[in-house]
């Protein structure tokens, strides 16, 4: 599996309905492991101040990680291959 990130423009979310999209992230891609798929959430990272918020995901492509997104009603900018330099 790689890593993809997800860019969104929140701008003016509620910190209610930010954390309600993190949530359906992570039920679609429990969801679709469950069906097969080996996908998954990793986390988040939001800046309030522009409304900018970057989603991580371990999968296969950068189109099954935009179906996951698309499956859970979450808007997004593009999906793009990353690396997690996490330590």
């Amino acid at each position: 599996m790689s890593v993809f990130m997800v860019e969104r423009d929140l701008k003016g979310i509620s910190m209610e309905a930010l954390g309600g999209a993190q949530k359906a992230a992570i039920a679609e891609a429990e969801k679709m492991r469950g069906e097969g798929s080996k996908i998954g959430y990793i986390r988040s990272t939001f800046a309030p101040d522009d409304g900018r918020c970057m989603c991580l995901f371990d999968g296969e492509s950068a189109a099954q990680v935009q179906e996951l997104n698309d499956r859970a009603g979450l808007p997004y900018s593009r999906v793009v291959a990353a690396m997690d330099l996490t330590p």
